[in-house]
């Protein structure tokens, strides 16, 4: 977030004595002095979001310049809020989630940051380009963004060009304009002992690379099977067919934060409706009904949404403790062939 800030402070700081007020901030309909009080308001409004731990509103509350603050207060208020955003960020515990629309109704602490560094450079862009200034963030900061809350969007050459075509700003080589777009923070689903977190593109890409991807996992790592999961969501991010809420989900224990296993889909739901489910405990956490639980979770989730009528298991017939969980859970066996039993539950 600091980092963010500090590229617009310098960026816009070189024309403080420019007349912000007239002029129009690039495509906006604002003029730049309006977009950056837009910024330091939606700064000071993620950082109320989430240490107020707002669950079904924005916090109500408004904010605004002093009529006589110069462009160099204008700076100075979006550095101020941007430090108070990031202080958020760093003591917000990490399953804390607060209200924000898009598109699941709640965000955590890293999507915030993400939201709250997309504002900063997508409309310092904007500015710049109504002041007519060259101008062009680091790149890290823009992939930050695309890998928390674009992660529908393919990535391309550079990931600047990529942010500024997905929200409207820019053109691609090969691609289509964009005309309306909305980012999009991780589904996260509620089962009794557990939460299912849906990855991000960046969470994935640090599993598949034995990394945490974040989180305290019981045993110290992530499954072998969590890992090749997480490869195949890097896969599909790349070609740009990944979609969330039917990706993989870490499945995190409530009483005490940490990470006992993974469960996911392995695409979108086909023609049929039918929509192919795998699961994966670390050694540490089995036995103790978590796999059945979660399963039954994302399942009927599964099968609440429009146009899914079966959720598919595929298991080794010499997995018997997977069989087990399959058969709690509610499926029933629907085939077999090459050693595997595919189980399936009906809406």
């Amino acid at each position: 977030m600091e980092e963010a800030v500090a590229y617009c402070v310098t960026a816009l700081g070189a024309v403080t004595d420019r007349n912000w007020e007239e002029v129009r901030a690039g495509r906006l309909e604002w003029s730049c002095r309006r977009t950056a009080e837009h910024i330091a308001s939606d700064l000071v409004a993620y950082a109320a979001q989430l240490a107020g731990r707002a669950q079904d509103a924005y916090v109500p509350f408004g904010f605004g310049l002093d009529e006589d603050t110069g462009n160099t207060g204008v700076l100075q208020v979006i550095t101020t809020t941007g430090a108070l955003l990031a202080a958020a960020v760093r003591t917000t515990p990490r399953p804390v989630r607060a209200f924000h629309p898009h598109p699941f109704g709640h965000a955590n602490r890293e999507g915030f940051a993400a939201m709250g560094v997309a504002e900063v450079l997508l409309h310092t862009h904007d500015i710049a380009e109504g002041l007519g200034i060259d101008h062009e963030p680091p790149a890290g900061l823009a992939s930050f963004v695309l890998t928390r809350i674009f992660p529908r969007v393919r990535p391309g050459r550079e990931p600047w060009p990529t942010l500024l075509w997905a929200t409207g700003r820019g053109d691609l080589p090969g691609r289509e304009p964009v005309t309306g777009w909305k980012w999009s923070n991780n589904p996260v689903l509620g089962a009794e002992r557990l939460t299912l977190e849906g990855v991000t593109p960046a969470t994935a890409a640090d599993l598949s690379l034995a990394g945490d991807g974040g989180y305290d996992w019981i045993g110290g790592a992530a499954a072998e099977g969590t890992r090749e999961g997480a490869g195949i969501t890097v896969k599909q991010y790349e070609e740009g067919a990944f979609h969330p809420e039917w990706g993989m989900y870490v499945l995190v224990r409530r009483e005490d934060d940490r990470a006992v296993g993974a469960m996911g889909f392995h695409g979108v739901p086909d023609a049929d409706g039918r929509v192919e489910i795998g699961y994966d405990l670390v050694p540490g956490a089995r036995g103790n009904g978590y796999a059945t639980e979660a399963l039954r979770t994302l399942s009927h989730w599964a099968l609440d949404q429009d146009g899914v009528r079966t959720v598919v298991a595929v298991v080794e017939r010499e997995n018997v403790p997977s069989r087990n969980v399959v058969a709690r859970a509610g499926f029933t066996r629907a085939g077999e062939d090459a050693g595997q039993i595919t189980y399936a539950l009906r809406g």
